[in-house]
């Protein structure tokens, strides 16, 4: 059975090999997804993530268990990656106008994900003003907890795809394609998988001016960064595969130290491929 909607700013497709039985699952899993948007979504001014950047500089704010998850993890990878992957840029991207200005930029100098500490597993606070964006990470942390809602139901075999950033398990086998970035309509078979998660970066779809900022930014020196290429990870779960391929589009290493740290491995897709 398969099964899409429209979610996580793309299209989000379930796929089992558990026929009408699964229905109730796959409802149950797309739920789960639009959790997660609505506790972590930049664009909703009532998300988890907007009151974390709005007031947890002034007093400490209580959280979902999911979205304190998707902290620590981004909080380890911002570790382990040596500040090349960082949430804490949003600013950046509100500044360009790639994301809603709900936060007012003159009147904070922003801090990063290393500045939110955990008072309590559910409870944070942060020495600085923050304009967190989790749309590096966020998005993959949705379809592992779409997968783990199959498994919960007894789901044994399947797929969850959002736009790209998938996971696979069971006995089912996926192609796993990668776009050609020098002509993105056209896909590169790249192998196959059975059981784990990948995800890429690119910028071949960023519908932008001419003269419009990246949405990919450095957080080491807050430089709007181009590059023609894709990267894909390939990692155990997908929030870690969504959230390296930043690290290694960033820092242009398919072979950074943190991917191993998380039992992860990188695809370098140049832009002049040809098929």
């Amino acid at each position: 059975m398969i099964r899409c909607k429209p979610l996580l700013g793309t299209f989000v497709e379930i796929s089992t090999d558990d026929g009408e039985l699964s229905l109730r699952a796959i409802e149950m899993a797309f739920a789960a997804i639009e959790q997660v948007q609505s506790l972590m979504g930049f664009h909703d001014p009532e998300s988890e993530l907007s009151q974390i950047n709005a007031i947890s500089h002034l007093e400490p704010i209580r959280i979902h268990s999911w979205t304190a998850e998707v902290l620590a993890i981004a909080k380890e990878i911002h570790i382990e990656s040596q500040g090349i992957f960082n949430c804490g840029i949003g600013h950046r991207l509100v500044e360009a106008g790639l994301l809603p200005r709900y936060v007012n930029l003159h009147d904070h100098s922003f801090g990063g994900i290393e500045d939110l500490r955990f008072i309590e597993p559910n409870l944070v606070q942060s020495k600085l003003p923050l304009c967190l964006d989790l749309g590096g990470i966020a998005k993959g942390y949705a379809v592992d907890k779409a997968v783990e809602v199959l498994f919960a139901h007894d789901i044994q075999s399947g797929s969850v795809n959002a736009g790209g950033d998938m996971r696979v398990f069971g006995n089912l086998t996926k192609d796993i394609k990668i776009r050609n970035p020098s002509l993105p309509h056209e896909l590169i078979q790249i192998g196959k998988m059975k059981v784990g998660a990948i995800a890429t970066s690119s910028l071949y779809f960023s519908k932008r001016d001419a003269d419009a900022k990246s949405y990919m930014v450095n957080p080491l020196n807050h430089e709007y960064i181009e590059f023609s290429e894709s990267y894909s990870v390939i990692a155990n779960e997908c929030v870690y595969a969504d959230a390296l391929t930043k690290v290694v589009s960033i820092s242009g290493n398919t072979q950074h130290p943190c991917l191993s740290h998380f039992s992860a491995q990188a695809i370098k897709i140049p832009h002049a491929i040809t098929l």
